[in-house]
């Protein structure tokens, strides 16, 4: 059985990965690098299907491919997506996930919430997500993650 102890820990490092990415933005080979050994490590696209609708995108509002992950991530050379401006390089000093609640089962787990990116003003931007994990060799995986931001009333 998937344990939340596992899942915290998942996001815990998915986490401290978008903010190495921001913080690599300006050593852009090893950025790159990083990023792929990020996607290979945090997502399932080796495994199968992973289902990923990114916070910020209009236009193509899935990013379902390796390719498509990596270019919504850091974006620059690595446009898959002409929208993509690269989301984890904006750089964020801290992610922090307020978990809604968990859905654990033996080698799936669903996690709902928000989750919070500060940026270097000091300023968050508060994000609505759902990821789902799968046991892949004993370790989590992204199989499903959906990111939005709240719905504001006009």
């Amino acid at each position: 059985m998937i344990t939340k102890e596992q899942v915290l820990e998942a996001q815990n490092e998915w986490a401290k990965g978008v903010v190495k990415i921001g913080s690599l933005k300006d050593k852009r080979i090893v950025c790159d690098t990083f990023v792929d050994d990020f996607i290979n490590n945090m997502y399932a696209f080796e495994n199968g299907v992973v289902l990923f609708k990114p916070t910020k995108c209009a236009h193509e509002q899935f990013r379902c491919t390796k390719s498509k992950a990596k270019s919504y991530f850091i974006g620059g050379d690595y446009w898959e997506c002409l929208e993509d401006n690269g989301f984890a390089m904006a750089p964020w000093v801290n992610v922090r996930f307020e978990n809604l609640n968990f859905i654990l089962e033996e080698n799936r787990a669903i996690v709902m919430g928000n989750y919070y990116f500060r940026a270097l003003d000091n300023t968050e931007v508060k994000v609505e997500y759902t990821f789902g994990y799968k046991l892949v060799s004993g370790k989590l995986k992204i199989d499903l993650h959906h990111s939005s931001i709240p719905y504001e009333i006009n």
